[in-house]
This record gives C-alpha cells, sequence and structure tokens, in this order.
C-alpha cells in the first residue's frame, strides 16, 4: 500500500484530510477511489486509512487500523556532511532516509568547494525535505527526517553536545594498521541514544577542523581499510549501525 505523511491531527471522530500534493497523487497518479486503502503516518503514528472521498485538492480518509509496530532505527542517528559538489547532497539524503538517518546537517567544512548562498538556503534544504519525504514514504518510515541549513564548525561543536556519541570519520585513521574497527566502538553504545557522525566533503576534514572537534569529545572512526567517497561514508556508517542494532 502507499504510504503518506500529514500533519493534520486525526479528529475526534478518527478521521483526516490529506491535501495538496499527497491528494492530487492519490486521486491523479495512483488513481485511488472511495474504499481504498493506504498508510498514513500522523504524529509519528502509522495508521491504515481508507478513503472515503475526496479530489486531487483534498482526500477525505478514516482510520480503520492503528499500527503498533515501527520501521525506525532503535538509534537516533544524525549525519554531518561537508558540502559536496553537484547533487551528491540529494543522493546522500535520499539514501541516507532509506537507511535510517534521523536527521542532517550540511556543514561549511573548510574545503567544501561548494557554498551556499544564504539567500536560497530555504529553497534547497525546501528541496532537499521533499527527498527525505518520498524516501521515507518509499521505505515505509514512520518519521521523517529533518534537513536543517549548513552549520558552521562552530555550530557544529554547540549542537554536538546534545548527543550521548559522537564520531567524526577521519580518513587518516584508515591508512594505519592500528586503527579500532568501528563493529567494535559501536559495541560501546547500546546503552546510547542518539549518535552524531561527521563526514568531511571532497579533500577531507580539515585536520585544525578535527582537533576542534577532539577536543570536544568527539571520536574518530575509520570505515575500513580503503578511502570512501563523500557520498557514500555515510551510507558505510548507516549500514553498520543498522547490522549491529537491528
Amino acid at each position: 500500500m502507499q504510504r503518506y505523511f500529514t500533519n493534520e491531527p486525526i479528529s475526534e471522530n478518527n478521521t483526516v484530510t490529506i491535501t495538496g500534493d499527497d491528494a492530487h497523487h492519490m486521486i491523479q497518479v495512483m488513481r485511488m477511489s472511495p474504499g481504498d486503502l493506504v498508510f498514513v503516518v500522523a504524529n509519528n503514528q502509522t495508521y491504515t486509512m481508507e478513503i472515503l472521498d475526496g479530489s486531487s485538492k483534498a482526500v477525505h480518509l478514516k482510520v480503520k487500523e492503528v499500527l503498533l509496530n515501527t520501521n525506525e532505527m532503535p538509534k537516533k542517528v544524525s549525519i554531518v556532511c561537508g558540502l559536496p559538489k553537484g547533487d551528491k547532497l540529494e543522493l546522500i539524503t535520499q539514501k541516507a532516509t532509506e537507511l535510517g538517518m534521523y536527521e542532517l546537517y550540511p556543514f561549511e567544512a573548510k574545503r567544501s568547494i561548494v557554498k551556499w548562498d544564504k539567500s536560497k538556503n530555504e529553497k534547497k534544504v525546501a528541496r532537499l525535505q521533499k527527498i527525505a519525504k518520498e524516501a521515507a514514504e518509499q521505505s515505509h518510515r514512520s518519521t521523517i527526517p529533518q534537513i536543517h541549513n549548513p552549520v558552521s564548525i562552530k555550530e557544529l561543536v554547540e549542537l554536538s553536545k546534545a548527543y550521548d556519541v559522537k564520531y567524526v570519520a577521519d580518513e587518516e585513521d584508515a591508512k594505519t594498521d592500528e586503527r579500532q574497527k568501528f563493529a567494535e566502538q559501536l559495541k560501546n553504545v547500546y546503552d546510547k541514544q542518539s549518535i552524531l557522525i561527521v563526514f568531511g566533503p571532497e579533500g577531507g576534514l580539515d585536520r585544525a577542523e578535527i582537533k576542534l572537534l577532539l577536543d570536544n569529545d568527539f571520536q574518530t572512526i575509520a570505515l575500513g581499510p580503503r578511502i570512501l567517497r563523500t557520498e557514500t561514508a555515510p551510507l558505510y556508517a548507516l549500514s553498520a549501525i543498522s547490522y549491529e542494532f537491528e
């Protein structure tokens, strides 16, 4: 069944109205009609709902069943990505959402070639948020990852204080024979709930950035002996976390 997210509350008589692009998708794209069933996620709760009536502008639905299971990662994993070139951030957003990412922070790293025009931040973040929503629907998640505005290194250090565990992917660690396996590090976070992982842009993080993060309780991680692309590394880490905890 198709899955849709809504910010509208469930009414006292167990109905909800979906409008906008999702209503258009139901009626015009999927050709749904009264009696058809869909999954609807409201306030992080998933329901099976029946279409009562509607048009391409608004669809009225009624709750048939409350689903108790969740497809969310047992750990809240937030990803920080140094701003990459091209459409790589869109790819990271889509695939990381499918793999269970909780939220995404684009990062204005020293070696980031790309610089966002602050006047266009809202439009770019909205584009990424839409990609995350569609990926969450496709992968049958019960939450949509939050996409944030780009942060500076100082803002990153400040926001990291809210996390139980903080990692920074360091390609220099991957080159040493003494590197600790990421899987071994994950064995130590079973009692933790939130994880923040920082990845650099093309060219990696500057050593001064890594030092600042280490001085603020980050731990370095090595994602195997090979050097991964900036769009591959977050997906590797999320897959490893999923394997360990799911």
